[in-house]
């Protein structure tokens, strides 16, 4: 089974594009090491303050996939800098 998940965020405190990659970049890296899933900025890559992660799991079990994106997502709302807006899951 194959779940993806398109975070759509707002970096309020971004002021700059290295200041918003910053914080994309720590997002993405600690999201792989904590839970071993496919992680990348789909889109708003010009912008400061908006951007749109895309998240991916593999798994033998749907449950199994659920429970990995829901504990990604809620990952991505623990990071003070970074406010979730929309979040669209599509099973593949």
């Amino acid at each position: 089974m194959i779940l993806s998940a398109e975070v759509e965020a707002i970096i309020y405190e971004a002021q700059s594009l290295k200041e918003k990659r910053s914080v994309i970049k720590r997002v993405q890296t600690r999201l792989k090491n904590e839970f071993n899933v496919a992680v990348s900025e789909l889109d708003h890559q010009n912008l400061w303050q908006r951007t749109c992660i895309g998240i991916v799991t593999i798994s033998s079990s749907k449950v199994i996939a659920e429970q990995t994106i829901q504990q990604a997502l809620a990952f991505v709302d623990s990071f003070p800098e970074l406010e979730r807006t929309e979040t669209v899951q599509e099973w593949l």
